[in-house]
C-alpha cells in the first residue's frame, strides 16, 4: 500500500451530504482511495504533496461527450443554425459532416480529445459513440476514468431539401448493433484497473423504436449499467414524437417503462411547456417523480441561441441534473460557467443557478447519475479523483470562495494538476506521454479532409464555404 499526504491551503471536501470548505487541511490517500480527511495527520506517508498554496476539489464529472467527433466541429458549426430547423445544426450540419469524416480523423479526435478533457478538470467521463475500443486505449494511456457505450438505433433522420426532416428506417430494428454494444460493456468489465466501464446508449428518441428502448430498459437494469438517450433535443424532433404518439417524447419515454434513476436523458432542453414547442404538459414532474437524470450540455445550444427554461428550475423540481460538454470547446470550466450564466439570464434572476449549484452538478450528482456513492467527493472511502487548482494568479486572486472562483473565473491554466485513481495523471500542466504537436498535426489533417468532402453527403452538395462561409474572405494579392 502506498499513502500519499496531500497539504492543501484550501479542501473542498465531503461532510454531512454536501460540500464544505475546508482551511489548511489535509487528505491522505492510500493507494487509490481517500483515508482520511481533516485538519491534521500524525501518521507516517510514504510521499507528501504540498498545495499549501492550491485549492483541492473533487474532480468533475462529464455526462455527455461525443469524442469521435467533438473537435471537428471548431471552426465548422459556429454561427450557422437553420432557421427552417428551429436553430438545430442536427439535420443539415452534422449529416454533412458525419458523412465526410474518416476512421482516420475520428481517432486523431478521440486522441485529441483525452488531455483537452483532462486540461478542463474532467476526471470521469461518459462516452457514447463508437470506436469504443480506440476510446478505451486512449482513456487507459493517460489514466482517465471512464464510461464507455457504442451508440445503437432503429434508423437515421436525414434531409433532401433542407426544409424538412425525414426517417429511414432499418430491416433488424438496430438489433445488431445493439447485441454489438451488449457484447462491448461485457468486454471491457475489468480493464484499466476497474476505471473503465461500460452502458447502454441507444442515440436518439426519434430514431429509435417502442421495442428497441423497451429491450434495452430490460437489459439496462438486468446489467445494472447506466443507460443514456438525446430526448428533447429539437423542436423538429419533438414535433415528429408527438405526431407519431400524440404525446412528448418524455410522456412516451414514461410509457414505455424506460425511465429510471439509471438512466441519463441528454439535453430535454424543450420538454413539454417550454417556450420552444408551445406543449403544455408535465414532463419535469415526470423525471423528477421517475428520478431520471438530465444531462445539460449548455453550450452546444447556447452558441445557437437557444437556451433551456431554465436548468434553476429544474433544480427547483427536484430532477437531478447533471452536466456535460457535448460538443467543443470539451471543458467542463467552461460548461459550470455557462450553466449558470444562461440560467440566470432566462430566470432574470442574479440568486440562482448559483455556484454551488453548478459545481454540484458537476460533482455529486454527476456520481448519483451513475450509481456511484464514491466519486464526486473528497470523503474518506471516495476515489482519489482530485483537481489542484491555482490558489492566486492573475484570474484566482483575490481568494475568498474557490468555488465561485472556479466558477466564474478560472481558466484551464489555473488547474495545475489532476488526479485520478490516486495517481498524478496531469502534473503542472503536463499530461505524461501525450504530444500535442502530433496530435493537433493528425486532427488538422482530418478535418481538412472533412472540409474538402463536406459536399459528398449534403443534401444540396453544397461545399464547405457554401455550408459555413468564413468570417471574412480571404486576402487577395494586389
Amino acid at each position: 500500500m502506498v499513502v500519499k499526504l496531500i497539504r492543501a491551503g484550501h479542501i473542498i471536501a465531503y461532510q454531512n451530504g454536501t460540500h464544505a470548505h475546508l482551511r489548511d487541511g489535509v487528505i491522505v490517500v492510500e493507494d487509490d482511495r481517500i483515508a482520511y480527511v481533516g485538519k491534521t495527520f500524525d501518521g507516517e506517508a510514504d510521499e507528501v504533496i504540498d498545495a499549501s498554496d492550491k485549492i483541492v476539489t473533487p474532480g468533475f464529472i462529464n455526462t455527455h461527450v461525443h469524442m469521435s467527433e467533438s473537435p471537428l466541429d471548431r471552426s465548422f458549426v459556429e454561427d450557422r443554425g437553420p432557421r427552417n430547423f428551429y436553430l438545430s445544426g442536427l439535420f443539415e450540419f452534422l449529416t454533412a459532416r458525419d458523412g465526410a469524416i474518416t476512421d482516420q480523423a475520428r481517432r486523431a479526435s478521440i486522441a485529441m480529445s483525452v488531455p483537452e478533457m483532462i486540461r478542463t478538470g474532467t476526471t470521469t467521463v461518459v462516452e457514447m459513440g463508437s470506436h469504443g475500443d480506440y476510446v478505451a486505449e486512449q482513456c487507459e494511456k493517460v489514466g482517465l476514468r471512464a464510461y464507455i457505450g457504442e451508440m445503437y438505433r432503429s434508423g437515421r433522420w436525414y434531409t433532401d431539401d433542407g426544409r424538412s426532416v425525414k426517417y429511414e428506417w432499418w430491416e433488424d430494428d438496430g438489433r445488431e448493433r445493439m447485441d454489438h454494444a451488449v457484447d462491448f460493456i461485457e468486454r471491457l468489465e475489468g480493464r484499466g484497473n476497474g476505471l473503465l466501464k461500460g452502458f447502454l446508449t441507444p442515440a436518439q428518441v426519434d430514431t429509435c423504436s417502442a421495442a428497441l428502448l423497451k429491450r434495452t430498459a430490460e437489459i439496462g437494469r438486468e446489467m445494472k449499467v447506466p443507460v443514456a438517450l438525446h430526448v428533447s433535443q429539437s423542436v423538429p424532433e419533438f414535433q415528429e414524437m408527438v405526431r407519431r404518439n400524440g404525446c412528448s417524447p418524455v410522456e412516451w419515454l414514461h410509457e414505455l417503462g424506460f425511465l429510471g434513476d439509471n438512466v441519463l436523458l441528454g439535453h430535454v432542453i424543450m420538454p413539454a411547456g417550454s417556450s420552444w414547442v408551445n406543449y403544455h404538459g408535465n414532463d419535469l414532474e415526470i423525471l423528477s417523480d421517475t428520478g431520471t437524470n438530465v444531462a445539460h450540455n449548455v453550450w452546444v445550444f447556447a452558441r445557437r441561441g437557444i437556451a433551456m427554461e431554465s436548468y434553476a428550475r429544474y433544480l427547483e423540481k427536484g430532477i437531478n441534473m447533471v452536466l456535460g460538454t457535448d460538443t467543443c470547446p470539451q471543458s467542463m470550466i467552461e460548461a459550470l460557467r455557462w450553466t449558470a450564466v444562461i440560467s440566470k439570464i432566462q430566470d432574470r434572476r442574479t440568486e440562482v443557478a448559483t455556484a454551488a449549484d453548478v459545481f454540484n452538478s458537476a460533482t455529486l450528482a454527476g456520481a448519483k447519475s451513475l450509481g456511484r456513492d464514491d466519486l464526486g467527493r473528497i470523503a474518506k472511502g471516495a476515489k482519489a479523483d482530485m483537481l489542484f487548482w491555482e490558489g492566486q494568479g492573475l484570474f484566482m486572486t483575490p481568494l475568498r470562495d474557490p468555488i465561485r472562483n472556479i466558477v466564474y473565473s478560472a481558466t484551464p491554466e489555473d488547474l495545475h494538476s489532476t488526479m485520478i485513481d490516486g495517481r498524478m495523471v496531469m502534473e503542472n500542466r503536463v499530461i505524461p506521454g501525450v504530444d500535442l504537436d502530433k496530435l493537433s498535426t493528425d486532427l488538422q489533417l482530418g478535418a481538412q479532409h472533412m472540409w474538402e468532402h463536406m459536399h459528398v453527403t449534403d443534401w444540396g452538395k453544397r461545399n464547405i464555404e457554401q455550408l459555413s462561409p468564413s468570417s471574412y474572405p480571404e486576402f487577395r494579392a494586389q
